[in-house]
């Protein structure tokens, strides 16, 4: 009997009922634990199913070649041998391998010299293009001058935001706050009163309606939900052509803004209107106080303006570094844009001349004009802090560190109460008039990207980053 492994004489023969053969017991079994089969058939085989075999112990008899000096030494210089010319296969092996590899890293590096390349070539003509979009006149095939802004806004249009500005202007920072209006001791009991489930992974875009009754919630699946707050439920689903940037209300109209740098119009669930008059993402949506006039700003370095009565585009004024933020004066005579390059551009909305710039110490992430149209606050990207500007002096007047990273802020409707939210949660900074000092009422741990006051501030709507919905209201 021999090994079927081996070819030798085995001295613990055992027998596999698989396919008959017979092994070495130590051998089959290193086997059948490394591969779990039988090694001549390739079937199942477990160690339990091998048959011992009765038989006398084998004596190995002494090869005749190894009974003298010389043969030993004869079958010594043949090891040696193949083991010179083993070691002579491995250092080729092993020069073809180095080889392989040296080509393989010059290949990898030449690969990413012209990824580098095409990437700064990509940048080149990224900001090539925003320049030639930026320039004034260029000279046509003709000889003619072409003329790449917008035009002005129309009569109608003017005449809308004059008379706009000047009905709310009268009495503005002399007016009452409104007898049902919270109260700092209302805000400081806020608490978590209901929350959906997670809606929309990804989202960034919160947005409540005049009512309080409707907000829009949007992801980065492109989808927009209309979330009634009282039922608890979706009520309308909007689907725009990319990632939802953000959103807003314009009376009964929700107005989506996407990374593809369009900007949808809805209203009842129906689409009303696409512009797409940015080359490139949309950043930020703000609503004109007519209610029917929208800006967006985008990564373009412009802001455009759309006019909702007619579906149209109004003018697109270009500045000179990408838009990522904005809102309009209360009023609606000026528009503040917050830039990638830490600037605070201040637009006069008649003419699209600018009227001021502020510096900040990053990008511009959030943008809030107070509603006595004195001051202005904004926040810099991944920052803690608030910069409250006054609009009178054109100077930064207060600095407030929540303590947390800041994704959005939130003016309310009497200018005393500064919302902010972030994944630390949510502050609430309260400004008094009669003492010019500021204050914290309300600190919440609930985390959220955005946020906003319900009806006479009653309440507070966030959302988080799963696109869950949250309102914050007093224990009754």
């Amino acid at each position: 009997m021999l090994c079927a492994i081996s070819g030798e004489a085995p001295q613990v023969p055992v027998v596999s009922p698989k396919s008959g053969s017979v092994f070495e017991k130590r051998l089959i079994e290193a086997y059948i634990s490394e591969n779990g089969k039988d090694p001549v058939t390739g079937e199942e085989l477990s160690i339990e199913d091998l048959i011992d075999v009765k038989s006398q112990r084998v004596v190995r008899p002494r090869p005749p070649t190894l009974t003298s000096i010389p043969s030993l030494l004869s079958v010594f210089q043949e090891e040696w041998d193949a083991l010179a010319l083993e070691t002579y296969t491995l250092r080729q092996t092993l020069a073809q391998t180095r080889q392989e590899l040296s080509s393989a890293l010059y290949q990898h590096d030449a690969a990413v010299r012209v990824i580098a390349r095409l990437t700064q070539e990509r940048d080149e003509a990224r900001d090539a293009l925003s320049k030639v979009t930026v320039g004034a006149t260029r000279t046509a095939a003709g000889g003619e001058a072409m003329q790449v802004d917008a035009t002005g806004l129309s009569e109608a249009v003017l005449a809308r935001v004059e008379n706009t500005q000047a009905a709310l202007s009268k009495g503005r920072r002399k007016r009452p706050i409104p007898e049902n209006w919270a109260t700092s001791e209302a805000v400081s009991a806020y608490q978590p009163a209901e929350s959906s489930e997670p809606l929309y992974p990804g989202s960034k875009a919160l947005s409540v309606n005049a009512s309080g009754e409707l907000a829009l919630v949007g992801g980065v699946d492109g989808v927009v939900g209309v979330y009634s707050l009282p039922e608890k439920r979706v009520v309308h689903t909007l689907q725009t052509n990319g990632p939802v940037t953000d959103a807003a209300w314009a009376g009964e109209k929700a107005i989506i803004a996407s990374s593809t740098g369009s900007i949808k119009v809805f209203e009842n669930g129906s689409e009303l209107a696409n512009f797409n008059s940015h080359a490139g993402e949309a950043t930020a949506l703000a609503v004109h106080a007519t209610g029917d006039i929208v800006a967006s700003v985008g990564v373009d370095k412009s802001y455009v303006l759309y006019d909702l009565t007619t579906n149209s585009t109004i003018t697109q004024i270009f500045s000179d570094a990408s838009l990522l933020s904005v809102k309009f004066h209360p009023d609606g005579h000026l528009l503040a844009a917050g830039g990638a390059d830490g600037q605070i551009k201040i637009f006069d909305v008649k003419s699209g001349a600018a009227a001021a710039n502020f510096a900040m110490s990053g990008p511009v992430k959030c943008l809030f004009f107070s509603e006595n149209g004195t001051f202005l606050a904004s926040v810099a990207e991944n920052s803690t802090v608030i910069s409250v500007w006054d609009l009178r002096s054109a100077q930064e007047t207060k600095v407030l560190d929540t303590g947390s990273k800041i994704d959005s802020i939130s003016w309310d409707y009497t200018g005393q109460f500064l919302l902010t939210s972030g994944p630390s949660g949510l502050t609430v900074q309260q400004y008094s008039k009669a003492s010019k000092g500021w204050s914290e009422p309300l600190r919440s741990a609930v985390p959220a990207v955005s946020a906003a006051w319900g009806p006479a501030a009653q309440s507070i709507v966030a959302v988080n980053g799963e696109g869950a919905v949250t309102v914050l209201r007093a224990q009754s």
